[in-house]
Order: C-alpha cells, then structure tokens, then sequence
C-alpha cells in the first residue's frame, strides 16, 4: 500500500504538468512564419496635386516577415522593411526630388521599417494593425486597415502562399516632410495627407514554423523513481 500510495503522489503530479505543458504550447500550435514575396508584393502610394489631381507612386523594393498565428490573431506579429531609394512615381524628374533632402533624404535616411504593436479584430477576415512607422528619421505611430490573410494556397513552385491588403493614411509632416509650396490661388502644391495601400503575398518559411514550435515546446517533465 505504501508503495502504491507513493506512485500515486508521482504519477498524478507528473501527468499534470504535462497537460499543462500541452495547454500551454495549443496556442503557439498554429503560429507560422511568412516572407513577403518581393516579387508579388507592392507598396503603393499617393498625395493630390494642385489640390485638384492625384499622383500615385510605389516602392519598388520591399521586404519583411510576419508571424501568423491563426488561432489567437492578436499574437501575431508583422515587420515591413522599404527601401526608400527604390521609389518610383514614373517620373526621373520628380523620383529624384524625392529622393533629395526636401522628402525622403534617402541617402540620409534609405528605409522605412514598418513593426506592428497592437492587432485587433475588425469584422470577418479584417483587422486594426496599430504600429511604429520610422521615416526620415522618425518613428511615429500608424494604424493600417487589414483585409485577409487568405486561406493558404499551393503554389507551381510547391510554395504555401497566402495574402493580405493593407490601407492606412498619415500626415507626412509628422514625419519631417514639410516640403511644399504655395500656389498663387490658395493651398499648395501637395498634400499633405498620404494615403497607403500595401498588396502583400506572403510564402510560409519551410520548416521554420515547426522548428519554432519545437523550440517554444518545453520539454516533458522527468517521472522520478517511485
């Protein structure tokens, strides 16, 4: 009996801790790990000119990672790198004064880092994405608007691929682009509310998100002797 009662106060601790370990990794369980695919993804951008047209450009190169974790969103993460020299308005003209000290002073300051602090169901597939934007030299909260991610497809390349739209829009000036220049009429030459769509395909790392679980995973707990 007394050996019977000893296994039990072993046995009984011991399973716990395991269930707690399980319960405790179920919510990392369905995180995975994305790259955004340079190749299908476009930063898009545009301002009004002359206070009566549009003008859109886009960043020609972008790069980042993003965490998914599909059964608690909120413990997802999304970093977003740019690089500011790569912008293109399809203007040599314009693209250059960009480029100069009066906007993006990209050889000053050549990226725009993007890293989520906060996301937030928005609706059925949408979501709030709360921010830090660092641009020229400043970092400075935003808050994009998410649709997605899709459903996870297979590409011909055999690459699970899925994808998300993000909007949002910024006061430029907030971040040291004050550059402007008033027009004899009233209001200026551009403005200075930007508004931000971001296409992004995203291809899972392979074996990056097992190895990740497997390395949030604690051991199982050692039964000792009875």
């Amino acid at each position: 009996m007394l050996r019977e009662t000893s296994l039990q106060h072993t046995i009984l601790p011991v399973g716990l801790l395991a269930a707690l370990a399980i319960a405790g990794t179920a919510g990392t369980a369905h995180a995975s790990d994305w790259e955004l695919d340079a190749a299908h993804t476009t930063a898009t951008f545009s301002v009004r000119h002359l206070m009566v047209s549009t003008v859109e450009g886009r960043f020609e190169k972008v790069s980042g990672n993003v965490v998914l974790d599909d059964a608690n969103p909120a413990r997802s993460s999304v970093d977003i790198s740019i690089d500011a020299s790569s912008i293109n308005t399809g203007n040599a003209q314009r693209d250059g004064h960009l480029k100069s000290p009066d906007f993006f002073d990209v050889a000053k300051y050549p990226k725009l880092d993007f890293k989520a602090k906060k996301i937030d169901k928005a609706g059925a597939g949408k979501f709030k994405v709360q921010g830090d934007l660092t641009m020229h030299g400043v970092t400075r909260p935003v808050t994009l608007d998410v649709e997605g991610p899709t459903a996870a497809v297979k590409d011909p390349m055999g690459r699970m691929v899925r994808a998300a739209v993000a909007r949002g829009k910024l006061n430029r000036k907030d971040w040291g682009l004050t550059w402007n220049k008033a027009l004899e009429g009233g209001g200026v030459l551009v403005s200075d509310e930007v508004k931000l769509e971001i296409h992004a395909e995203l291809v899972e790392v392979a074996g990056k998100a097992a190895a990740s679980a497997e390395a949030r995973e604690p051991a199982p707990p050692k039964a000792r002797n009875p």
